[in-house]
């Protein structure tokens, strides 16, 4: 009797979790794609505002190490954000997730 009532539960439930997972993805892959360039862009702003720090303070070797260490992580930011753009690109890609269609389910063959 269990093995029956896993089986129904395989067959009704299962595909609509495997289709609330794609909606997921697709989901999480919009928000990045929307909210990544705002954040590749302060990146980019925080890095050259330490390169202007740097070229200001020629003299000053303390206040060149600290826009140093403001370029640095603007090139560690601008990495992950890329990086984890591409990342998620590359698996709603390979899902095959990202033309928006529903994933084709198995189909019960017919017993007549």
């Amino acid at each position: 009797m269990m093995k029956k009532l896993f089986i129904i539960f395989g067959v009704i439930v299962m595909p609509s979790i495997a289709f609330a997972a794609g909606e997921l993805f697709t989901k999480v892959s919009e928000l990045l794609n929307s909210v990544i360039p705002i954040i590749i862009t302060i990146a980019v702003i925080y890095f050259l505002w330490g390169v202007g720090k740097y070229i200001m303070s020629s003299g000053d070797s303390e206040k060149q190490e600290e826009a140093r260490g403001m370029m640095i992580y603007g090139i560690i930011g601008l990495f992950v954000m890329v990086s984890v753009w591409g990342l998620v690109n590359i698996l709603v890609q390979t899902v095959g997730l990202d033309s928006g269609a529903i994933p084709n389910l198995p189909q019960v063959p017919s017993t007549r």
